[in-house]
């Protein structure tokens, strides 16, 4: 590290109020950036694009953005407002509170600044009546927001007065103002692109979060074209890194400048999507005269992009001045953007152009959500509060997969945390009994594995009251039950099994105190039919054979094969055909040891090896090919396995 960047803070400090109180000259006497770079700005002697400077405020180097003023430009004041992490909220003394003002601080409060404080400029234009009378009207309208406490500080550009007061208090703005962490997914949403001569394409912004090092591969989206960055400078000078909430340059040779614009969005990896549909907590501000509807066009506004869209309200059909509500925002036609959980908007109007509101995005989602539904709001309040805190939104990813349990790298993509702090959070939930790692390295909610827990006993006894004669259900009927993915059906097999709740029996899955039952009446038909297999175990009779030595009808007849090959007292050769077990277990020794003496079996051979025709002989030789004991060569059989005894 540098000693240039060791005294960097990734703070970002914006300036905000009405055209022409001297924000820019106010910059300029902190700097000494004159932050008006174009020719059009020079001329009309107003900021039309962001003003970006570095500034040394107690030994530390921060950034400073210079927004314009000027209505026609609220679109981009919005823009830079959305990096800024505290505000110095600018006021002229001779014209005191304006149009702009007012809706400067709106748009700051619904981006969620927290910190600022107010100059107030041209104190050299009035008198000192004046500034007290202006002071006194700054602290009522600014009574119930953000600034009600923030120093108001007379100052002047022209003469310095005042700005020895003024910068000690910005010392203390900036140290009471906790740099960003930056260990989020790096996303920096575009504000400016040009092209260097020698370099190639270059975009600026303030990264809204995570960390970026020259070499590193990008996306640039929504195109999603990928570049690997050459260099990079932060505060105008060169750096190995960028990091959130700084004001960065970023060299990416491989992209073409013209086909990039503020509101495009450079991020690493796939972690972000451009997308259409989001989820919002949306606030409508308190002057606002009419309520504003359920599917009105909107002006939405988040990060640096722009873009028209549909507001859909999930809590009534319109909102009043002042109110809360859920909502979703769908951009028109095929427009997509990139933003993420916790990024702020803002709503504007189409016309008359004007600040409806704005908030929270909760989420980027692929769908619209059925409106005025109890269920979905009360979702929308979990993950509201879930997205504010790294560990509960892993939580909640969890509890709330689609298929009741996720694996690690979906967990980082839904939550845009970086997977080895996705593992550490995953560890702490682990440990503290709230999330189960499966064995498939899937992880599901404990209230997700109770709930399954039950759903696949009540299947199990379910199966005992309709077949109380069965030992228990199969693996595979179980598994299409439940319509489970294979590693949730299995993971949560394994718990079950752990805690003795299922048990094995005969090659099923049965409930602990589960014991076969039977009527009298077929009690003694399972037995009676057993004997007779017992009796022909290489001339098993045929199900017609049964039923007439027993009398009984085919249908119970069938019924007590079934039950039979569950207890695994009979096997099924093929079709119709069943011996007793007894018999194929002795058909399996005689087939090994005669294999084992003579290196091979011709099938001819069997039936006299068992007594008994072909018709018996060939179909048992065809199911231990089946079940993997043998396998045929032409007309001859050997053992898969030559050590098998």
């Amino acid at each position: 590290m540098t000693s240039a960047e060791s005294v960097q803070k990734n703070i970002t400090l914006g300036t905000a109020g009405h055209i022409d109180h001297g924000k820019t000259a106010l910059v300029k006497c902190l700097t000494g950036c004159d932050t008006d770079y174009l020719k059009e700005e020079k001329e009309r002697g107003m900021s039309i694009d962001l003003g970006f400077a570095p500034c040394t405020v107690s030994g530390l180097e921060v950034g400073i953005v210079d927004v314009p003023g000027h209505e026609n430009f609220i679109k981009t004041m919005v823009a830079g407002a959305s990096g800024i992490d505290g505000v110095i909220f600018v006021i002229a003394a001779d014209d005191g509170v304006m149009p702009q003002t007012r809706e400067h601080l709106d748009i700051i409060t619904l981006l969620g600044v927290k910190y600022g404080i107010v100059a107030l400029t041209k104190a050299d234009c009035v008198t000192l009546e004046r500034l007290e009378n202006v002071t006194a009207e700054i602290r009522g309208f600014l009574n119930g927001t953000f600034l009600e406490n923030a120093p108001i500080l007379p100052v002047s550009s022209i003469t310095g007065k005042g700005f020895d007061t003024f910068y000690e208090t910005l010392q203390k703005l900036v140290d009471s103002i906790e740099p960003k962490k930056n260990d989020g997914i790096f996303r920096l949403p575009v504000e400016r692109v040009f092209s260097v001569k020698g370099y190639g394409t270059v975009v600026s912004g303030i990264p809204v979060s995570g960390l970026i090092k020259t070499g590193d591969e990008v996306t640039l989206y929504p195109h999603g074209s990928k570049g690997r960055i050459k260099a990079i400078q932060v505060y105008k000078r060169q750096s190995d890194t960028a990091m959130v909430g700084q004001c960065a340059a970023l060299n990416v040779p491989q992209w073409d400048y013209k086909d990039i614009s503020r509101g495009c969005c450079v991020t690493l990896g796939e972690y972000f999507t451009p997308e259409q549909w989001f989820l919002c907590k949306l606030r409508i501000l308190n002057n606002i005269e009419r309520p504003v509807k359920n599917g009105i066009q909107v002006k939405f506004h988040t990060g640096t992009s722009e873009v028209i869209a549909a507001l859909y309200l999930l809590e009534g059909n319109n909102i009043s001045a002042g109110q809360e509500c859920f909502a979703q925002v769908r951009l028109n036609g095929d427009e997509k953007i990139v933003a993420g959980p916790c990024d702020r908007f803002i709503l504007r109007s189409l016309s008359p152009v004007h600040t409806l509101g704005g908030g929270m995005i909760i989420e980027a989602v692929s769908n619209k959500y059925k409106r005025n539904q109890p269920d979905i709001v009360q979702d929308l309040k979990e993950r509201e509060k879930a997205v504010l805190n790294n560990r509960d939104f892993v939580e909640y990813a969890i509890k709330n997969a689609k298929e009741y349990a996720v694996g690690k790298t979906d967990i980082s993509i839904r939550t845009k945390i970086l997977p080895d702090k996705v593992e550490r959070i995953l560890g702490g939930l682990i440990k503290d009994g709230i999330v189960l790692n499966l064995e498939s390295k899937f992880y599901i909610h404990r209230d997700t594995s109770l709930n399954i827990q039950q759903q696949l006993i009540s299947i199990v006894n379910n199966f005992h009251n309709e077949n109380p004669e069965s030992p228990g259900i199969t693996l595979e009927q179980m598994y299409e039950i439940s319509g489970l993915k294979k590693e949730v059906f299995d993971g949560i097999l394994t718990i079950l099994r752990s805690q003795n709740r299922l048990i094995e029996r005969k090659n099923r899955l049965a409930l602990a105190e589960h014991k076969e039952t039977f009527s009298d009446s077929e009690g003694k038909l399972i037995q009676e039919v057993e004997s007779l297999f017992k009796k022909q175990p290489f001339n098993p009779p045929e199900i017609q054979e049964v039923v007439e030595h027993t009398k009984a009808s085919q249908e119970n007849i069938r019924k007590i094969f079934k039950i039979l090959v569950e207890q695994q007292k009979l096997v099924r050769i093929e079709n119709d055909m069943f011996f007793h077990s007894d018999a194929v277990g002795q058909a399996r020794e005689t087939l090994i040891s005669y294999i084992n003496q003579q290196g091979g079996l011709e099938s001819v051979k069997f039936k006299y090896l068992l007594n008994t025709t072909r018709k018996f002989a060939i179909p048992l030789l065809d199911y231990f090919d089946r079940i993997g004991l043998t396998r045929r060569t032409g007309y001859t059989r050997y053992l898969r396995n030559p050590n098998v005894k």
